[in-house]
């Protein structure tokens, strides 16, 4: 995560090795360097922020268990100072270093409130929802749906646990996009393993979403895989579409 020069203390324990004992290239600062802050997981953009973990405890292992706690970004967006600072691992500085960064956060989205992100191309949507989505321990399904322009105008979390096509109703998927009258939406969701390459079942639920959408006159522009740093998008392999 930083290196060996700076004032950190690194410990190993049972909840994974040490940040010093990652291959050089996988640590979260390495990796934000060389690949961008959009491809690093919510857990590993915190422990960039909190710099230390505890003993027995890294730091990238403890902002997980931290999201947990509070109930992921949504509710880390929502704690206060006091809030933070009961959460084992977190003193009267880092508290302030996490409510500084989201307030950051806030205001730089403050900046354009009529903005929506535009999407054209998978990497657009891997950028907007990897960093959060895959540090999921479980299956997360979300619909994103886009205006005429191309643009996000909403993201309904449809399911979580297994997806596939026998728990998934189409109709579920498109109601949203319907009631509003929009064009097209793109599903995207995540595997925990970190592996995002489409399983059987995920490239027989794109078929039956493309024909679906083609029923409702609402085009499915794609189906994205989130692993850890990497994506699929089913439409680039022609899975299922």
């Amino acid at each position: 995560m930083v290196s060996a020069s700076a004032n950190v203390t690194y410990s190993t324990g049972p909840t994974g090795p040490a940040i010093r004992d990652f291959p050089t290239e996988e640590r979260p600062r390495e990796r934000l360097r060389n690949r961008g802050a959009a491809n690093l997981s919510t857990s590993e953009l915190m422990a960039i922020l909190l710099r230390t973990g505890l003993e027995g405890e890294n730091v990238v292992s403890m902002s997980s268990r931290l999201l947990s706690v509070v109930g992921g970004l949504q509710g880390l967006s929502r704690a206060a100072y006091e809030d933070l600072c009961d959460l084992k691992g977190i003193s009267d500085a880092k508290a302030c270093q996490l409510l500084a960064g989201i307030e950051l956060g806030r205001r730089v989205s403050a900046l354009e409130p009529n903005s929506a992100p535009r999407i054209g191309s998978p990497a657009d949507i891997a950028a907007l929802y990897m960093p959060e989505m895959s540090a999921f321990d479980r299956e997360h399904m979300r619909v994103v749906m886009l205006n005429t322009k191309n643009q996000v105008v909403g993201t309904e979390e449809l399911y979580i646990g297994s997806v596939n096509a026998a728990l998934v109703r189409p109709a579920e998927v498109f109601t949203a996009a319907v009631r509003r009258n929009l064009p097209a939406i793109m599903v995207v969701h995540n595997h925990p393993s970190g592996d995002p390459t489409p399983s059987p079942e995920d490239v027989r639920l794109t078929g039956q979403l493309v024909e679906a959408g083609r029923l409702l006159d609402v085009e499915l522009v794609d189906h994205v895989v989130i692993g850890q740093g990497k994506y699929v998008s089913m439409r680039e392999k022609k899975l299922g579409f």
